[in-house]
């Protein structure tokens, strides 16, 4: 299909938004997206893989099309929350996830917590642990606070066009093509009553609460997971090598992938392809070339 279905979904009183690549009869693929970002960062890699699978691909809470949680709602364990709202409400009993960054640290969640529920999974960089020492917990309250203060003050960027959005993309990942930059931005940006663009995306929801799990609950989660497991990383990521967070997991490998800094999908769009159908067993059908959005 050329375009996907916007559907919506309900969680915490939240209107969720997801696409829907169809495909129905199809085993079912859960793409998500990493923080700042949107659902339709993963079009080309639906378009590619949408002839073997049921796709779909959610915007988070606060995110692209996706409402904005009311007092900072924007845990992880609420991620995890309305992943499993969108399971029920599709109907979804056995799925393949792929998650990047922050979507990678919420399909894991997801996995540890209901193992049975995910048939594989694919993390792009989004395995890592936080700091082992936490500070204070008044320390972490205080700046919890400032943060949120910061925020509500905070001048959201704005732009004169899409283009000028694209721009700024482009300067955060200097791999993008131009196209797909305008492609990222084109979703990624809405315009309001003055005429200007701005980002779609809730700014609150980079604060970093002091109520998030421990290192030590990341890895009881992660050895709960029962599916095959892959975690692919950028060799250039700002991220840590994740290799030795290996042990953490019943079955999973590691493939670090050269010439790909944090976005792998958007670096080295045929690497990340070629590994996804051989993990997910959906192999290239003959002539047909991967597509950029």
């Amino acid at each position: 299909m050329a375009e996907p279905a916007d559907r919506v979904y309900e969680s915490q009183g939240l209107r969720l938004h997801y696409v829907d690549w169809g495909n129905e009869s199809a085993p079912p693929l859960i793409l998500v997206h990493g923080g700042l970002d949107h659902c339709r960062n993963w079009d080309a890699i639906a378009r590619d893989l949408q002839p073997h699978f049921h796709i779909m691909a959610p915007d988070l809470r606060g995110h692209g099309d996706s409402e904005w949680a009311k007092g900072s709602s924007y845990s992880l364990t609420d991620n995890v929350y309305d992943l499993t709202r969108l399971m029920r409400f599709a109907g979804l009993q056995d799925a393949a996830i792929v998650g990047h960054s922050m979507g990678g640290m919420v399909a894991l969640a997801y996995a540890g917590t209901y193992p049975e529920s995910v048939s594989r999974l694919v993390v792009l960089d989004g395995a890592f642990l936080l700091g082992s020492q936490a500070a204070p917990i008044h320390e972490q309250m205080s700046r919890w606070i400032d943060q949120l203060d910061r925020i509500a003050e905070y001048q959201p960027s704005t732009f004169r066009t899409i283009e000028e959005a694209a721009k700024r993309l482009f300067a955060r990942n200097k791999r993008l093509a131009p196209a797909l930059a305008l492609h990222l931005a084109s979703y990624g940006v809405r315009k309001g009553a003055d005429g200007l663009y701005r980002w779609k995306f809730d700014h609150y929801q980079r604060a970093r609460a002091p109520y998030r799990l421990s290192p030590d609950d990341y890895a009881a989660l992660w050895s709960r997971i029962t599916c095959p497991t892959l975690l692919m990383w950028g060799e250039e990521s700002f991220l840590p090598d994740p290799a030795g967070l290996l042990a953490h997991f019943k079955t999973a490998e590691l493939q670090k992938v050269a010439g790909a800094g944090h976005w792998l999908h958007h670096d080295r769009l045929d690497v990340v392809l070629a590994s996804l159908r051989r993990f997910l067993d959906a192999p290239l059908g003959a002539g047909k070339a991967a597509a950029r959005p």
